[in-house]
């Protein structure tokens, strides 16, 4: 099988994608420039205990993506515990909505965001009550 195991998300601007990710989801970074001859940080995403993958902040090599088009690659979805709590530290920290949040009816709420780098992503809050 071919497990996802790495994710990589393109930044225009390291020092505030790492302030951004860092203070929505408190995420850790860890240099690896060397290696990759480019700005490139390792995404600690959560412990070894939990479920889930760590990824890296890496500079972007080409033009952003342009607004309201088609999502062209993965969009990396984040696991809360309180939705309302992480879209408000999203908005707080330069994020923008992209689509609002919406339920999965008796699993989950949903929503999706623009990171400072014009990157979407989404939130996903486990609630069998969702509707």
């Amino acid at each position: 099988m071919g497990r996802l195991i790495h994710f990589e998300i393109h930044v225009d601007n390291m020092d505030r994608a790492k302030s951004f990710y860092g203070e929505v989801f408190g995420w850790a970074f860890e240099d690896y420039s060397e290696f990759a001859g480019m700005p490139y940080f390792g995404a600690v995403t959560g412990g070894e205990d939990e479920p889930g993958i760590n990824g890296a902040l890496m500079q972007r090599q080409g033009p952003p993506p342009e607004s309201n088009q088609a999502l062209n690659g993965y969009a990396c979805t984040m696991g809360v515990e309180d939705y309302d709590a992480a879209e408000t530290k999203i908005l707080d920290n330069g994020g923008v909505v992209a689509l609002p949040k919406y339920a999965l009816p008796g699993m989950a709420w949903q929503g999706y965001y623009k990171d400072t780098e014009g990157n979407i992503f989404g939130i996903h809050q486990p609630d069998v009550n969702a509707k």
